[in-house]
């Protein structure tokens, strides 16, 4: 089986398998689902998503071990969260064994253009309302379509690791901090324009929500702060979103001996254990598991994480769930769904 190595130049998520997995809610009834070009889908002008972003998706990888074999990472907990942001959006509800096959079904038709560590087969379910109606700005959308993309990466850190630098915003909030736990569009958009501006302004890679003063997320990721052999990182609630890449790296960690603390974490707390020497803070996301952040900034001034650089946990725990997904360490927690 010839494995796909020649796709990592390309930029994360824009080159994609030629075929979807997709099925259509009619308003009664799912239709069997089936395989379809991505080239387009079709949509009324009017429909529900187009208007009022009932919309919701999941990102999660395929990776090809070293027997030729094809592993999905954590595929439950993506279908449980799709289904559980699906009901909050009151969008039509979504059958796990229907998606779950969806998924396993497109990634053995493209097993053998999953890329080799540390690349691999991003995949992203989507679910959006297809209603064409525009007198339900307060109305869910009675039938919706769930689809399946498949999205050859390659190495995340190709460049080389670099630490993140961090925006601190204390007024405004990512989203609406009842959707926060909800993986929707919507809320990447919202957070769009002050990343936009925070990278104009200091030079910022994302920006560190803390409405409030209360750390909670970027725009895209989860954080932590790793100050010695504790991790403290945001209780779970319905403010943000409940990254199953962080539960990994937080049950991983747990087992390595290090104290988690879920707990609310104040800016003035983060950036005085922060301004430690042996401190370390990361942001966990599917893209690239865990990644360092060097470097936070408030108010103009530049606070410098622990030696400004990648600390020696922070690659312990990267390096360590990586292994899992590579099936290059025992899969003791029971992540791996094999396809291939």
């Amino acid at each position: 089986m010839q494995h796909n190595k020649g796709l990592s130049m390309a930029a994360f998520g824009t080159v994609f398998m030629p075929e979807m997995a997709i099925t259509e809610f009619n308003g009664e009834q799912w239709s069997a689902p089936r395989k379809a070009a991505v080239e387009h889908i079709q949509l009324h002008p009017a429909a529900h998503v187009l208007h009022y972003s009932s919309t919701c998706f999941e990102g999660l990888k395929a990776f090809l071990h070293a027997d030729g074999s094809v592993n999905i990472f954590r595929m439950e907990a993506n279908i449980a969260r799709l289904i559980q942001s699906s009901r909050l959006l009151s969008l039509p509800e979504v059958d796990a064994e229907m998606l779950r096959e969806m998924i396993t079904s497109i990634v053995a038709t493209y097993a053998d253009k999953t890329p080799t560590p540390p690349g691999s087969m991003y995949i992203r379910p989507t679910h959006i309302g297809t209603e064409p109606s525009i007198g339900k700005a307060a109305g869910a959308s009675a039938s919706s379509m769930l689809y399946v993309l498949l999205s050859p990466v390659g190495d995340y850190f190709s460049g080389g690791v670099r630490p993140l630098r961090l925006l601190i915003e204390e007024q405004g909030a990512r989203c609406a901090a009842h959707m926060g736990m909800v993986k929707s569009g919507g809320n990447y958009a919202s957070a769009l324009q002050p990343i936009m501006q925070a990278r104009a302004a200091v030079n910022a890679d994302q920006v560190l929500f803390c409405p409030g003063g209360d750390v909670q997320e970027t725009g895209a990721a989860n954080f932590m702060l790793i100050d010695g052999d504790e991790i403290i990182t945001k209780a779970l609630d319905s403010s943000f979103l409940h990254g199953i890449t962080r539960d990994s790296i937080l049950t991983i960690a747990r087992d390595m001996g290090l104290k988690v603390s879920e707990r609310e974490l104040s800016v003035d707390e983060l950036l005085e254990r922060a301004g430690k020497p042996h401190c370390e803070a990361a942001l966990s996301g599917t893209a690239a598991v865990l990644t360092p952040v060097g470097t936070l900034i408030r108010n103009g001034t530049e606070h410098v994480v622990g030696t400004g650089t990648e600390g020696a946990t922070t690659t312990k725990l990267r390096t360590a769930l990586n292994e899992i997904q590579w099936g290059q360490r025992s899969d003791d927690y029971g992540w791996l769904t094999k396809v291939s």
